[in-house]
């Protein structure tokens, strides 16, 4: 069975002395646990001071964001190949990209494909509006989000990929779906990639859970069928609340997953 994975999105909070004392923090609170991958994904001006401090300890970094060209004339960003070396994973398609920012599809898709050119492992973060949950038009969301940004890569590259289903109604709502609820949608997001990619596509791929992630319900969620780990937003910013968090991932046995 694979490794739970806990990534950290500290969002545009913790500067880069105040990342740094937390990843001391965070080492010195849970060491290295075997069965799980713990990732932080900090401000972009954190990113190079963070990579040479976690080289001694047992986390991997993850990009909030980048640009899909890999340079040229695009002032203020930073390119998915100048991030190469640094990261492990970058985010895609978070709610705050989409809804604040405006990013849709061909931006999104070029996105995936550039973080594969440059050996970065996507997180293509998924999910619904409150209105389009009411409306039932969940399935449908994801479906055209999951066609949207993967559409123009290959079932080999696919087999690496992360998916992050965070409904945008749960984001810093302290609202949670129930565990039926995040596993039928958790089915229906391998339904999608099986029929893209085919069925040991589908098992490969790890799916997590991101929105209102907290103490009190990360082990309930940790152990839904098929949820391969948890993407953490403001939990992730108290450093003993988070360390808990990757015990109780520590804790969990890893569920069968079905294509």
């Amino acid at each position: 069975m694979g490794k739970k994975l806990i990534i950290a999105n500290w969002k545009m909070n913790l500067g880069v002395s105040e990342g740094s004392l937390f990843v001391h923090k965070l080492d010195s609170l849970v060491g290295k646990h075997a069965n799980v991958e713990i990732v932080i994904a900090p401000t972009m001006l954190a990113l190079q001071p963070l990579h040479l401090q976690v080289q001694h300890h047992h986390f991997n970094l993850a990009a909030q964001n980048f640009y899909w060209q890999d340079s040229g004339a695009f002032t203020g960003e930073v390119s998915a190949a100048q991030l190469h070396g640094l990261v492990k994973y970058g985010l895609v398609g978070h709610s705050e990209r989409r809804h604040i920012f405006g990013e849709r599809g061909r931006e999104l898709r070029n996105k995936v494909q550039a973080a594969y050119r440059n050996d970065i492992i996507p997180v293509l973060c998924v999910g619904e509006t409150a209105t389009e949950r009411s409306d039932n038009e969940t399935n449908d969301v994801l479906h055209d989000q999951l066609v949207g940004g993967l559409s123009n890569i290959t079932s080999e590259e696919a087999e690496r990929l992360v998916i992050a289903y965070e409904p945008v109604w749960a984001i810093g709502t302290g609202k949670v779906p129930t565990p039926g609820d995040i596993e039928r949608v958790v089915r229906a997001i391998r339904s999608q990639v099986k029929h893209l990619f085919g069925p040991e596509t589908a098992k490969a791929v790890r799916v997590l859970y991101g929105g209102s992630v907290s103490v009190d319900n990360a082990a309930s969620i940790l152990g839904i069928e098929g949820v391969d780990g948890l993407l953490i937003g403001g939990a992730s910013l108290d450093v003993h609340g988070f360390s808990e968090i990757i015990k109780m991932a520590h804790g969990q046995k890893s569920v069968k997953k079905k294509a």
